[in-house]
């Protein structure tokens, strides 16, 4: 990340932020276990832990929302992460009042910035991509999206934030025009 210790993928829904978010923990396990990452090259550090909010896991048996199996994570994370560790947060402070939720993030990447952890979080949030703008320890990209067919390219764009899309992909998946266009 060329220096840099947080990393915020932005882009579209269906446009690879969760799968880029995967691969990169994937590829730090799998050197850790000394499989070789299938790539020409690559230079991995090595973190004494690595920390993953990916998914939802929202649990009635456990009374767990979406946003609550999200902050539970979130929590563990920020209690043990070191800054020799590498923290990989999905959608980070979804599942709630958007606005709460920016602020939320913003003040998680803060905590996780002041102690060096290495950290990539995905986002939607217009305020993160802004926050990610503002600051020079944070690298800020996005994955690209073929608007023509609709459909990840599965390229990473460094310095660029995406949109999401969202109007597009839900016509794409069956919403009625009349509903869109509204």
């Amino acid at each position: 990340m060329s220096g840099k210790k947080v990393l915020i993928i932005t882009g579209p829904n269906t446009g690879g932020k969760t799968v880029s978010l995967k691969i990169i923990g994937l590829f730090t396990l799998l050197s850790y276990c000394g499989i070789p990452v299938p790539c020409a090259s690559a230079v991995l550090p090595f973190f004494d832990a690595v920390y993953a909010d990916i998914g939802d896991d929202q649990s009635v048996a456990s009374s767990l929302s979406s946003f609550s199996a999200h902050v539970e994570k979130q929590a563990e994370a920020l209690a043990h992460a070191t800054e020799k560790s590498l923290v990989l947060l999905d959608e980070i402070g979804s599942g709630t009042d958007p606005r709460e939720g920016e602020a939320l993030a913003i003040a998680i990447l803060n905590a996780l910035r002041q102690r060096g952890t290495t950290a990539v979080v995905t986002t939607h949030y217009a305020r993160l991509k802004a926050y990610g703008k503002r600051h020079d320890d944070i690298l800020l990209a996005s994955v690209q999206f073929d608007m023509e067919k609709l459909a990840p390219t599965y390229v990473f764009q460094q310095g660029v934030s995406g949109s999401s899309n969202a109007l597009e992909v839900a016509e794409r998946y069956g919403l009625p025009n009349e509903v869109i266009k509204e």
